[in-house]
């Protein structure tokens, strides 16, 4: 699969390339990544022709957004498509009292959440500064979800403060042309499907809920998607490393220990892959793609190896036969697509 061909993302005037760059560790909250070698990982992402960067203030506290500024200044701007988000605003690090859940690796900021209009300017605003651009494509309102903010109940009176606030001021940065599409970007199936039936969303950045491991999205996410032309990106393709490393002490799974009835599961597809000299990344990256509604997936990377690792994974061919086996074996749901 060629990582750099492009389509449409939804029904918007929007090409991504197949293959996007997920900034995430930039940010340097799951370790540092020297100067040079940030730079070395966007160049490569770029000489392999892929367009779609996805950043966030939350990353890293706002350094994930300065490093892929920093970056894409120099780059021709028709050659890349830029997403970044909403919730947060950051404020100077309280020294004194810092926050609890303050992540480790981070500048000295943090986070504020604020999902009202005036909140939502004022974040893309200090991203636009972060990032030294004025143009963004497009705006995800991130995070509205239990996994972070810690109960139904709070998700619930965030997703009601969205729906005031930030939403209605990104439809207006849209009519106006500020930004030519809006989202959410979530790790939750449910949330996402209420903003693509209660909103007017161009797209949605879907994090590690349509892969190898997890296909619930098929039951009605992505139909809704796919009838309303909102376009889908699929983030953590590989489930934090789950679908990366294979089962072992390495792997990760929604940022935490592997439950095991995943590592069973990721050591039958691991199992399959071997008989058919598949790599099991190849297959993580691919498979999400067969779906309509998918555009792109954007993986991260720590390194120049890794970022070189997730362009190979997509090039590598897959025969069809692969494809049988999965579906013979009851790894993936049997409506899922596949590859062709």
């Amino acid at each position: 699969m060629n990582p750099a061909q492009r389509g449409r993302l939804g029904r918007t005037a929007i090409e991504v390339t197949r293959l996007g760059f997920g900034a995430a560790p930039l940010g340097g909250f799951r370790g540092t990544i020297a100067e040079h070698e940030v730079a070395a990982i966007l160049q490569s992402a770029y000489d392999a022709g892929l367009n779609l960067y996805d950043t966030s203030p939350y990353y890293g506290y706002g350094r994930s957004e300065l490093r892929t500024g920093h970056f894409l200044r120099q780059c021709p701007r028709e050659r890349y498509v830029l997403s970044t988000k909403i919730g947060r605003v950051m404020e100077p690090l309280d020294r004194v009292s810092p926050p609890r859940d303050l992540r480790a690796g981070g500048l000295a900021f943090q986070p504020r959440f604020d999902y009202s209009a005036d909140g939502a300017l004022r974040s893309l605003e200090q991203s636009m500064l972060r990032l030294g651009l004025t143009d963004i494509d497009i705006v995800f309102i991130h995070d509205v979800d239990v996994f972070t903010h810690g109960s139904a109940e709070a998700a619930d009176r965030r997703y009601a403060e969205a729906l005031q606030g930030c939403y209605p001021a990104l439809e207006r940065l849209r009519d106006a042309g500020v930004v030519k599409a809006i989202g959410v970007g979530l790790n939750e199936t449910e949330r996402s499907l209420r903003f693509a039936r209660d909103t007017d969303i161009d797209c949605l950045l879907l994090a590690g809920r349509y892969t190898l491991l997890e296909q619930d999205a098929l039951d009605e996410l992505l139909p809704t998607c796919v009838a309303k032309g909102i376009g889908v990106v699929i983030g953590g393709p590989y489930n934090s490393g789950a679908l990366a490393a294979g089962p072992g002490e390495q792997a990760s799974y929604d940022y935490g220990a592997v439950p095991e009835r995943v590592a069973r599961r990721v050591e039958a597809l691991r199992a399959l892959c071997e008989r058919h000299a598949v790599s099991l990344t190849a297959a993580a990256l691919q498979f999400p793609l067969a779906h309509p509604a998918v555009a792109s997936v954007i993986p991260g990377a720590m390194s120049v190896a890794q970022q070189h690792a997730n362009i190979a994974s997509m090039q590598e061919p897959i025969a069809g036969d692969f494809w049988a086996a999965v579906r013979r074996s009851g790894l993936v749901r049997p409506d899922a697509p596949l590859p062709a």
